[in-house]
């Protein structure tokens, strides 16, 4: 969820102050294609996760009830579900090359590069046990460390470890699990306990529920992390390769990947829903590779589709609206936490366990929406998000300018008159 910009030619020099680069230096492909995401994030994580508990997928009457709501879900699972946390996961390698690549020449590099992770460490940790157990920013900023050598490396290395840790990831279900998770008895207890806890108790009973939660869901973030170092590896690629930093000239190439992944992801992942949904043969032992291996094929082909879209004078028109929300993606990541909470735990409104499918994905549009019109009007009036203030102010050392300068000229013209 870092910052997607194009990259000056001429890197700063070895004594020129590191800072942020400013909004004209933006990549509005990469700031619209985060935007795009986060309502995907959205769907899945209030859906899913907010709704009811993260086990409850793991139960065999889980199921919606209503025609709609098994439909809604369907569609989710198909088109969303994990291919959006994979999007992410891209665009965090993206947004890695270009701070490494931005760097160049200064001598604080790597510093300053690991003080962001650090910073983002911390704000996870906030979000993972204050706020929300499926906080994800704590294993991007681990993942961040992972990949930060590679970024320095040989260009191949980075395509390469991507295969082998997609590799390992594909077969981990096949191999003894270092922390199992609880079985069918232990799972249904923890879902009793959590709409117990989240959709009665005060904000210190979900705390406490969720901080035992936590360790339970650890054994999940242990199998998934693989997948999301490789991903940032991918995303670092794409960003070194020169195609998305030369993403006008690329259109051809874009267009191909958009096609290959979203036509071979979707059919991947509806063979891998289809024996729920259609009542398919089963895969059986093969069901968890096709479906993992779908979320990355159509994540890449989301990708590639987006940005070739916002490179055609048409396509930048009509998707600029997302831009604003994904330059404040991590500030918008944290308030759907935030108001998501509000609206299902018992020290807001209780909703949670209540509420079925397509209601809650109509309250998740809803707040998605209301997020696009905060964002371009936060962003007419300061530089940066919030949270994206804080991060890059304790990332660079020093407070960072908050004004928007084309507010300030409007400013002093009014005080002028």
């Amino acid at each position: 969820m870092t910052g997607g910009s194009i990259v000056s030619q001429t890197p700063p020099a070895s004594d020129a102050p590191a800072k942020p680069m400013s909004p004209s230096e933006r990549l509005d492909g990469i700031d619209v294609l985060r935007g795009l995401a986060l309502l995907g994030v959205l769907a899945m994580n209030i859906v899913t996760i907010f709704r009811v508990s993260i086990f409850a997928s793991f139960l065999l009457d889980a199921e919606p009830a209503s025609p709609l709501d098994r439909a809604v879900a369907a569609v989710l699972r198909v088109a969303v579900d994990s291919k959006a946390l994979a999007l992410f996961s891209l665009l965090f390698g993206v947004g890695l090359a270009i701070q490494f690549e931005r760097l160049a020449g200064n001598p604080r590099r790597m510093i300053l590069l690991v003080r962001r992770l650090v910073v983002l460490l911390g704000i996870g940790l906030v979000h993972l046990y204050l706020i929300w157990s499926g906080d994800i920013l704590v294993d991007y900023a681990l993942a961040g460390f992972v990949v930060l050598p590679f970024l320095g490396g040989a260009r191949w290395l980075m395509p390469g470890a991507a295969l082998l840790l997609l590799g390992l990831y594909m077969t981990m279900p096949l191999l003894p699990p270092i922390v199992p998770l609880p079985g069918a008895a232990g799972i249904a207890a923890l879902v009793g306990d959590a709409t117990r806890a989240y959709g009665t108790g005060g904000f210190f009973d979900v705390l406490a529920f969720r901080i035992r939660e936590v360790t339970v869901i650890f054994p999940l973030q242990i199998m998934y992390f693989p997948r999301t170092v490789a991903l940032f590896l991918v995303g670092a690629f794409a960003w070194r390769s020169g195609v998305l930093r030369r993403a006008s000239a690329n259109r051809r190439l874009l267009f191909v990947v958009a096609t290959f992944g979203i036509l071979l992801g979707g059919g991947l992942s509806l063979a891998a829903a289809g024996q729920e949904l259609f009542d398919w043969p089963s895969l059986g032992r093969a069901h968890f590779r096709v479906e993992e291996l779908a979320a990355v094929v159509l994540a890449l082909g989301y990708a590639a589709a987006v940005i070739a879209a916002v490179n055609l004078s048409g396509g930048s028109r009509m998707l600029s609206w997302a831009a604003p929300l994904g330059r404040m993606a991590l500030t918008n990541y944290l308030a759907q936490s935030v108001i998501c909470g509000w609206i299902f735990y018992g020290y807001g409104l209780g909703q949670f366990g209540r509420l079925e499918v397509a209601a809650t994905l109509a309250i998740g549009i809803f707040v998605y929406v209301v997020q696009v019109v905060f964002s371009a009007w936060w962003l007419g009036r300061y530089r940066f998000g919030p949270v994206e203030w804080l991060w890059r102010s304790c990332m660079y050392g020093v407070p960072q300018p908050m004004r928007a300068k084309v507010n300030l000229a409007i400013l002093r013209a009014t005080s002028a008159d």
